[in-house]
């Protein structure tokens, strides 16, 4: 039996490190959010190398699960954007996978993917659709499915997998610590534009300072939008107090 593990985070967390991860697992085959096609042909968006990416994936929602589905093998891990999954996508294909939602502080994603790409909006940061995924496989499951915050991978790597790892009701490997350099086969073409800083690492790094970056005024009503969200999905995540 195959068993398929989605990860639903949004941008600019940990979430290439998190596939390094899980891809350094000798059990373990992982997918690079394999809906980007789809949601940039679907919404028409301006993104960095769009023509590339929409010519190397499927553009409809339908074809991109049937792939999935023909993925075999021990263990495979989907690294999926919440934002990518607009409304028009069926999701009834969840209910086949492990999933699990990766956070991180919105006022620090919101500064990182301003970086990347100018003048982001709510939308772009995926926190509202993570809550809205989280809360249909919580009432799918009839408990809170695991959540993990990217700051808790990097202050404490081990301890953090290994809880992951039992929350997902798979084995915890080594392994899942440390990676080589470099890019990867199973990189998206997106890649250059992206993965500089994943593509140096060959382990989770120290987390950076907790003091939240300074923002500008739009930035941070965006910001102040996703808090709400994020803190919900905060309070079950992996090491919170009950």
């Amino acid at each position: 039996m195959t068993v398929r593990i989605a990860m639903w985070s949004g941008p600019r967390n940990i979430s290439t490190a998190m596939m390094r991860s899980f891809g350094s697992r000798a059990d373990c085959q992982v997918v690079d959010e394999p809906f980007y096609a789809a949601y940039l042909a679907a919404t028409g968006l301006e993104h960095p190398m769009r023509e590339a990416v929409l010519a190397s994936q499927p553009q409809a929602w339908g074809e991109v699960v049937a792939r999935l589905e023909a993925l075999d093998g021990p263990l495979v891990y989907e690294k999926h954007m919440t934002h990518h999954m607009l409304a028009g996508f069926g999701l009834d294909w969840l209910a086949g996978r492990r999933n699990a939602f990766l956070i991180r502080d919105p006022a620090e994603v919101v500064a990182s993917y301003a970086v990347k790409r100018a003048q982001p909006t709510l939308e772009d940061i995926g926190v509202v659709r993570q809550r809205e995924l989280f809360e249909r496989e919580a009432d799918r499951l009839g408990r809170a499915p695991p959540v993990v915050r990217g700051a808790d991978v990097l202050a404490g790597p081990e301890a953090t997998l290994r809880a992951l790892c039992a929350a997902l009701e798979i084995a915890f490997d080594p392994a899942m610590l440390a990676w080589p350099a470099g890019r990867r086969a199973s990189d998206g073409v997106w890649a250059p534009a992206w993965y500089d800083a994943v593509e140096r690492s060959t382990g989770f790094a120290a987390p950076e300072s907790p003091a939240a970056p300074p923002l500008t005024a739009d930035l941070q009503r965006i910001a102040d939008a996703a808090r709400p969200h994020y803190e919900a999905l905060a309070r079950h995540r992996i090491g919170a107090e009950a």
